[in-house]
């Protein structure tokens, strides 16, 4: 739980616009206090038509700040207020520009400032984002899962297409490493138009994830491919483009993470992966979404790479245990 904090904002003022000087560091704590502030002054009556954001002073942003950014900008945008970035260092471009929302922002050019900019200084959410072992592993475990998918998947496809019309493999959009969206792969297991039908079905979750034990949109194909997991083979495909990786957290819908509170934000610090503390202590049996915060959470605490294979292996167990299915 984020503690109230006791953050103090500096801001300037003028007839029509405000100025809002950040912190050095912008990670979940100070992102909570930067959004309460952000929307005391998009509250402000009469209403300013501009807002200055000045990063003059920071140098490290998180998926926490990421967040509260994106919700300001959208608060920002609802009241017809022009919401810019001034002074904002090459590293924290960088990160925007990881997150897919560099375009989103208006950067003032003339506020920029005269620093070299170097990939190598930015500084990671995550220490398993900068792990060259860990995407080492994640590449020859791609390219085994890939050639596991090779074999099976003339079988899989003819039995998809018997079953149900449709296209053979499932692509949606997921939210990733500081949210930022890619296409996600898998064995269609549900009919054809089961998005449009989704909201037929009831949610049995509590929060911002939808699952549906009896849900009557997954074919019998889909029911015996999500039970043995093999419609997740196609997301090896994912992991060797760096997408996600082996392990890691939950991939979320982009409609989940508009229902975050920023410190939800925190599970996107790291990539997620085909497998994880999720998949191997809960799975389908999960039924609250604070409790994938906190097994999300839990894996960022405790990782090293040496969990990552102990994680692999539970899930290798978990799969072949007949209460694992989804």
């Amino acid at each position: 739980m984020i503690q109230q904090s006791s953050i103090e904002f500096s801001v300037i003022h003028t007839e029509e616009l405000y100025l809002l000087q950040l912190p050095a560091l912008l990670t979940v704590t100070e992102a909570v206090a930067f959004r309460t502030k952000c929307r005391e002054l998009i509250e402000t009556k009469p209403t300013p038509s501009k807002i200055i954001l000045d990063f003059a002073q920071t140098t490290f942003i998180d998926s926490s700040a990421i967040g509260a950014l994106v919700m300001c900008l959208k608060a920002a945008r609802s009241c017809q207020i022009e919401l810019v970035l001034w002074s904002v260092k090459p590293e924290i471009v960088a990160i925007l520009e990881l997150a897919g929302l560099d375009r989103q922002f208006t950067i003032e050019a003339e506020t920029l400032p005269l620093e070299p900019s170097s990939k190598s200084q930015i500084e990671a959410t995550h220490p398993s984002i900068q792990s060259r072992t860990k995407r080492a592993i994640d590449i020859a475990g791609a390219i085994v899962g890939l050639g596991i998918t090779a074999v099976v998947f003339v079988p899989i496809a003819i039995a998809i297409k018997l079953d149900s019309p449709g296209a053979i493999l499932f692509s949606q959009t997921r939210c990733g490493h500081l949210g930022r969206r890619f296409q996600v792969w898998k064995f269609r297991s549900m009919v054809s138009d089961a998005e449009q039908l989704k909201a037929q079905v009831e949610n049995q979750n509590e929060g911002a994830f939808f699952k549906n034990t009896h849900d009557p949109r997954i074919t019998r194909v889909g029911r015996f491919l999500r039970k043995t997991s093999l419609d997740e083979l196609p997301q090896f495909w994912n992991v060797l483009c760096g997408e996600m990786s082996l392990v890691g957290t939950r991939p979320p819908l982009p409609e989940e993470v508009d229902r975050y509170e920023i410190a939800n934000w925190q599970r996107l610090n790291v990539k997620p992966g085909i497998t994880g503390e999720w998949q191997v202590h809960g799975r389908s049996k999960i039924r609250n979404f604070e409790q994938v915060i906190q097994l999300d959470l839990r894996y960022q605490e405790r990782w090293n790479l040496k969990y990552d294979l102990e994680l692999i292996l539970k899930t290798i167990v978990v799969l072949f245990r007949k209460d694992s299915a989804f």
